[in-house]
């Protein structure tokens, strides 16, 4: 299983970023997909995950801010983060899980400066 996540950077608080996840490897489709983030200092936590049956969930945190997405055809998964904030700063990291085994992305960091 491989995870490529990628599309992080600087950016003003309250502007816009979306991260990208490239999933293979595995029968896509079949697949849950999270992306989760980890800030300095801090536990690595779930912000939003979306189902095979493209169900979403998200953190508090980000609710009604960051939208999870998938593109089936392109076995691709999407975080678009809007109105972001100081305290989205973290390393961002998608994550699936594959006969038992956690399988992470290798991290794209994000940084919102005030």
């Amino acid at each position: 299983v491989q995870l490529q996540a990628f599309g992080g950077g600087l950016v003003q608080s309250g502007g816009s970023l979306r991260l990208s996840c490239a999933v293979s490897r595995i029968m896509f489709t079949h697949y849950d997909i999270d992306w989760y983030r980890q800030a300095p200092g801090r536990q690595r936590e779930l912000v939003a995950s979306i189902t095979s049956s493209f169900n979403t969930n998200y953190a508090d945190a980000v609710q009604g801010r960051f939208q999870i997405f998938r593109d089936n055809a392109q076995d691709m998964v999407y975080l678009q983060m809007s109105n972001l904030k100081p305290e989205d700063t973290a390393d961002y990291y998608c994550h699936v899980i594959h006969r038992a085994q956690h399988f992470w992305g290798q991290g794209t960091q994000v940084t919102v400066s005030s």
